[in-house]
């Protein structure tokens, strides 16, 4: 196993990613966030785009988890192979895919798209939203299986928190294969929850990184 994937057993990983339109949409704010979430005992930051991968490698010394998010509807985290080679060139020293088993938009399956990233030398990390993803990825090849698309393909229930099912379903079926736990991990209890489960690693990102969304938390709580 890799020592970057060795590093993240039992670890935190932040995702600092800001969206179109959002006030914290600017690479430079994001690395900020991302040195931040360093500071405060992030063992790696996901982050999304070329130009918020490049910055934010330049200022943490945790791994960078890259990814390109292109379009809003079938596969769009990291849709394509040039996507993923540019995230490795921007400085990802771990690239994210999309591992369902939709059409990808250059023709590729997603066999072939790993396969050529393998053949680069890359460490992948696969986005499933279901268990046959996760078969999927593994037989694939892929270095690390994620729970991040579960509730958002169709396949599964979107949960109110983690998936813990998935997750629990893909670590029983991938004994010592690292498994992460991504979406929806809103409390420090979640992450205990998920890290108790038998999870790699927990990806945090809203909760942490998104201050938009955790201040309607809040706002809901008071109105409600």
């Amino acid at each position: 196993m890799h020592s970057i994937i060795e590093s993240l057993k039992g670890t935190l990983v932040v995702s600092c990613q800001a969206y179109p339109g959002e006030p914290l949409r600017h690479p430079e704010t994001m690395a900020q966030m991302a040195l931040a979430a360093e500071r405060g005992g992030a063992s790696a930051i996901r982050c999304q785009g070329l130009a918020d991968i490049s910055a934010i490698k330049g200022q943490v010394e945790v791994p960078v988890i890259g990814l390109w998010k292109e379009g809003h509807d079938g596969v769009y985290i990291t849709p394509t192979l040039r996507h993923a080679r540019a995230c490795i060139m921007a400085g990802s020293d771990i690239v994210t895919i999309d591992a369902t088993s939709r059409p990808r938009p250059d023709g590729l399956t997603f066999a072939e798209t790993v396969a050529a990233l393998k053949d680069d030398g890359a460490l992948v990390m696969a986005d499933c939203g279901s268990f046959a993803d996760a078969q999927q990825a593994a037989d694939a090849g892929c270095d690390i299986l994620s729970t991040t698309l579960s509730g958002y393909t169709g396949e599964r229930p979107k949960t109110d928190g983690p998936d813990f099912e998935l997750l629990a379903e893909m670590i029983a079926a991938f004994p010592g294969f690292p498994v992460i736990c991504e979406g929806r991990i809103h409390t420090p209890e979640h992450v205990r929850q998920v890290m108790d489960a038998g999870a790699w690693a927990a990806v945090v990102g809203t909760a942490i990184t998104h201050p938009t969304t955790i201040t309607t938390w809040f706002r809901d709580a008071l109105e409600g």
